[in-house]
This record gives C-alpha cells, structure tokens and sequence, in this order.
C-alpha cells in the first residue's frame, strides 16, 4: 500500500499507460487525493486506493486515463 506522506502538491498523475491526464492539488485526507482543477475550473477526487507508485516523482494508477477520468469523483469524500 502506498503512504500517503509520499504524495505531494505539484505532482503529475499518471495512468497505467504513462500518459498524464491530472495534477495532485493536495491530499484531502489519509485516503483521498484532490486534483488540481480542470479547465473548466473543477477539482476532482482519487482515492488513495487507486495508485499503484510514486516512483520518478509520477502518483501512477491502476487503470486507463479515460476510465479513471470517468470514475474520479467531483466532490469530496464524506467525513
């Protein structure tokens, strides 16, 4: 499992083909990370689950862009 600590603002977020498609804004909490908004001014939520490595300074996911683009969630996590 990854920790989350390793996790940093600023990072590119990568999906199992190695292509990028979004850019960690913050961690929301220890399962939850916040995407920095798209270009139509949304954030987006991952959970923690999803990520697979944070090696060459890239959060990498388990599935395509396209299907982790149709699945992230546009409001944060309940408490």
């Amino acid at each position: 499992m990854i920790n989350s600590d390793q996790i940093k603002p600023e990072m590119p977020v990568v999906c199992s083909e190695d292509g990028q498609f979004a850019v960690v804004d913050q961690m929301v909490d220890a399962n939850t990370i916040k995407l920095n908004k798209d270009e139509t001014g949304q954030h987006h939520y991952i959970p923690l689950s999803w990520v697979t490595s944070t090696e060459g300074g890239k959060v990498k996911v388990d599935r395509p862009g396209d299907e982790a683009m149709e699945d992230w969630s546009t409001t944060p996590p309940m408490p």
